[in-house]
């Protein structure tokens, strides 16, 4: 989740028609398209595979004040907590931010090929370790924790995460799973004009489940074992319903930014932050501060920073800003958070490959969607589908990926294009092997049930 930085007042909107305009300035021509990946991973103690609090001298807050200290961040800071970093001007800069359970993500800057992803990666983990080792802290790359409880798990000091966690219980079982025990990785990606934006969304929705068991990742919680592939999509199924899913309007004709924005303006409202603070609306509606008639701030009016704030507490498995974000995958290792948007962009970036996957959704009916959704974070890419499984799909999707890229033909400095950063998928499915089978295979296996190997076996 986004961590807020004071600047300039936006300008305030009185219409329905600006924040139509403010999503559809997202729209690039394909030279200026670029891949942006976040990721998110635990922070844990190396001595007793503790969750790591926010205070103290081997805190999470010690971590981000040291890299203000040793590289060219800035701090953001919340009431006197430093709860982020930027580094807008940085050669490979971005965003650090804190989830709600101390979860540490990097919110990348965009880039035109995923190899500069990579170099990003490598870079932020390097630095993330080296300031871990010497505060005696490991980072763990799994989509669920998988040994603290919720009770367990230390809250971070950001105001929006304790109006978050108020609400989260009204409308599902584990919104605060979700918040606190969950990590993911995720990728944003362009579009050319609204018809892209909706081909583009169109596939990522219907492939999300597919995406989910090839990068499955999160079979334990509490210690063993869950029975799950992916817990962590688990929890996204009883998180909130108003905000969540696979948004079957988005296949309906007439389909397109204003169709979004009118979902967005019904989705009820968490906050709105000014003068530096929190203001408490859960439940309000957006319609009603364009009217100015939002109880917890009589009077006021939006601005597009409120619009925008909005945004991004829409949860849906393909989210539209001013880009579209897939939204579907456990955090995992470095080869598998750089296979993420190589999938992505060579699906969606590639014409030929968008267009033969968009044939290949094309006659796939709401019910099978949400079927698939609602059976993959169990049974992963064993899930029945049609006359086979999603392992099935899982081959078409990656074969179409891969020539994808090979089209894109974008080399690094020795020559090999993008196809080289989805060798873990190519491995999964000849295997038919998601990364939470093997983890559960280690488990039984040479682990003999002791969880605390998996703090070895998945560390970033």
């Amino acid at each position: 989740m986004s961590t807020k930085v004071d600047g300039p007042k936006s300008p305030i909107i009185s219409s329905r028609d600006e924040l139509v305009a403010y999503v559809e300035a997202g729209t690039k021509p394909e030279s200026e398209w670029r891949i942006g990946t976040e990721h998110e991973k635990f922070a844990f103690t190396l001595a007793d595979h503790a969750p790591v609090p926010y205070v103290g001298k081997s805190g999470i807050a010690a971590l981000l004040q040291g890299f203000e200290d040793r590289f060219d961040w800035k701090a953001i800071v919340e009431e006197g907590n430093i709860i982020g970093l930027s580094c807008i001007d940085c050669p490979k800069g971005g965003a650090i931010s804190l989830e709600p359970g101390g979860q540490v993500e990097l919110s990348g800057a965009p880039f035109d090929t995923v190899h500069e992803t990579e170099e990003e990666l490598r870079q932020h983990l390097a630095r993330v370790g080296e300031i871990g080792a010497d505060l005696g802290m490991g980072f763990l790359g799994l989509g669920f924790s998988p040994k603290w409880s919720l009770e367990a798990t230390p809250m971070m000091p950001k105001e929006r995460y304790r109006i978050m966690m108020r609400t989260m219980p009204r409308k599902g079982k584990h919104g605060l799973d979700m918040m606190f025990r969950t990590a993911t990785v995720q990728v944003n990606l362009d579009f050319g004009d609204e018809a892209d934006m909706v081909r583009k969304m169109r596939v990522g929705l219907a492939l999300q489940p597919v995406a989910t068991a090839l990068f499955a990742n999160s079979p334990f919680s509490d210690g063993k074992p869950n029975g799950y592939q992916s817990y962590r999509a688990e929890m996204w199924r009883d998180t909130d319903p108003d905000r969540t899913g696979l948004l079957p309007f988005a296949f309906e004709d007439g389909m397109g930014f204003e169709r979004y924005v009118d979902y967005a303006l019904d989705v009820p409202m968490y906050f709105v932050y000014r003068d530096g603070r929190y203001t408490d609306a859960a439940g309000a509606s957006f319609r009603d501060f364009l009217a100015g008639r939002l109880a917890a701030l009589p009077g006021a009016r939006p601005t597009l920073d409120d619009w925008s704030d909005h945004l991004t507490t829409l949860f849906p498995d393909v989210r539209l800003k001013r880009f579209l974000e897939m939204r579907g995958a456990d955090a995992g290792s470095l080869p598998q958070m750089l296979a993420l948007p190589a999938l992505w962009v060579g699906l969606l970036y590639d014409k030929t490959a968008l267009d033969e996957a968009s044939l290949l959704v094309a006659d796939w009916t709401a019910e099978e969607r949400q079927a698939l959704r609602d059976a993959v974070p169990r049974h992963g890419l064993a899930t029945p589908f049609r006359e086979g499984i999603v392992l099935d799909v899982a081959r078409q999707m990656v074969t179409l990926a891969e020539a994808g890229l090979k089209r894109r033909a974008r080399l690094d400095a020795s020559g090999e294009d993008e196809r080289k950063l989805l060798a873990p998928l190519i491995e999964t499915v000849e295997t038919g092997d998601s990364p939470a089978v093997r983890l559960v295979a280690d488990y039984h296996g040479p682990w003999d049930g002791d969880i605390d190997k998996v703090f070895d076996a998945a560390a970033l």
